[in-house]
């Protein structure tokens, strides 16, 4: 079967010629009982037409090889945003967006789960469960042993340190020995100096360098 030609209005006295029955009034939907009525029928059917069975309302075309049963009309009527979810619409291209800010808040737990995109697999969304996400670090919790010099360290959460001359061993000084300093040459950045070079810096008049050498 051919290409239709469209539609066309015949008047009286037109000439009602092969080419129009094939070309405009072979176009039409063909009405038949069942699709058993319709094969026996149609014994050589043609891809673009159209069948219309009436015990199971069913309107059909061909395709190259099969007739393939349409729906005669859509039960969507309109695309609610659901939970987590924004947009929707009732008529045309409906779009629908992850929307975390109207979803509830939870207290989060190691069993719940979390969407996130999968890099190893052309980052489609799949969900993961808390406790794996935190399982992929190693560090548990941040301790100040005795005598490190530092203070603080917890177990969550996030974790401060500070320097801690308490929690230091006591020693003797020596002129060889370092102390920590506030370079001010260095935007106060933390470095060691020695005391042999501290001592070196105070006045002769004053008398902490006879004391030190004194003990």
């Amino acid at each position: 079967m051919a290409a239709g030609l469209g539609f066309k209005t015949f008047v009286s006295g037109d000439v009602l010629t092969a080419a129009d029955t094939n070309g405009y009034l072979m176009q039409g939907v063909l009405v038949f009982a069942s699709a058993t009525a319709r094969d026996a029928a149609i014994s050589s059917p043609q891809e673009g037409q159209f069948a219309f069975t009436k015990d199971s309302d069913t309107l059909w075309y061909r395709s190259a090889s099969a007739w393939v049963a349409t729906s005669l009309a859509a039960d969507i009527t309109g695309v609610t945003a659901g939970t987590a979810l924004a947009g929707g619409g009732t008529s045309g291209d409906v779009t629908l967006n992850v929307d975390v800010h109207s979803a509830t808040t939870v207290t989060a737990t190691n069993s719940d789960f979390l969407l996130l995109a999968d890099v190893s697999d052309s980052n489609n969304t799949k969900k993961a469960l808390i406790s794996d996400i935190i399982a992929t670090g190693d560090i548990t919790a941040v301790n100040t042993a005795a005598n490190s010099s530092l203070a603080g360290g917890a177990a969550s959460g996030a974790v401060s340190l500070t320097a801690s001359v308490h929690n230091s061993t006591a020693a003797t000084a020596a002129s060889t020995d370092y102390v920590l300093i506030a370079d001010t040459d260095d935007s106060n950045a933390t470095k060691k100096a020695l005391i042999s070079d501290i001592v070196s810096l105070v006045p002769p008049s004053d008398p902490i360098p006879l004391i030190l050498a004194l003990s």
